[in-house]
C-alpha cells in the first residue's frame, strides 16, 4: 500500500490534513516519522499522526476514534482487494481450459 492509498484513507477517516506552509512548518514535519502512523499523547489522550514530507508537504493528525476508523476503512480495502485478487485469479484459471485439450465425457 503506497503513500497516497494511506493518505487517502487518512482522509476518508476525517483525520485533519495540516499542509507544512512555511520552512519552519516544513522542517519540523521532516523531523517526524515520515508515512508511519504514530501514537503521541497530549493532555492525557491519544492522538495518531501521519507525516509525508516528501509527496504532499503536509501532516495527518486525528483522535482514537480517527484511528479506529482508519484501521477499519484499511481491513474493508484489504479484503476488497484480496477477493479482487481471487476473481482475476479464477477468471485466468476459466480462460486457460481449452490449453488441456478434451476432458472426455461429462466434462462438458
Amino acid at each position: 500500500m503506497g503513500a497516497q492509498d494511506t493518505e487517502d484513507m487518512l482522509s476518508a477517516a476525517q483525520f485533519t490534513m495540516k499542509k507544512a506552509d512555511t520552512p519552519a512548518k516544513l522542517s519540523l514535519l521532516r523531523s517526524l516519522t515520515q508515512n508511519k502512523i504514530m501514537a503521541h499523547s497530549k493532555n492525557g489522550k491519544n492522538y495518531y499522526i501521519y507525516a509525508d514530507a516528501a509527496q504532499c508537504q503536509c501532516l495527518y493528525a486525528g483522535t482514537e476514534i480517527n484511528y479506529q476508523q482508519y484501521q477499519q476503512i484499511r481491513l474493508a480495502k484489504n479484503i476488497a482487494d484480496d477477493q479482487l485478487a481471487a476473481a482475476e485469479m479464477n477468471q485466468s484459471a476459466m480462460m486457460n481450459w481449452g490449453g488441456w485439450g478434451p476432458w472426455g465425457p461429462g466434462f462438458y
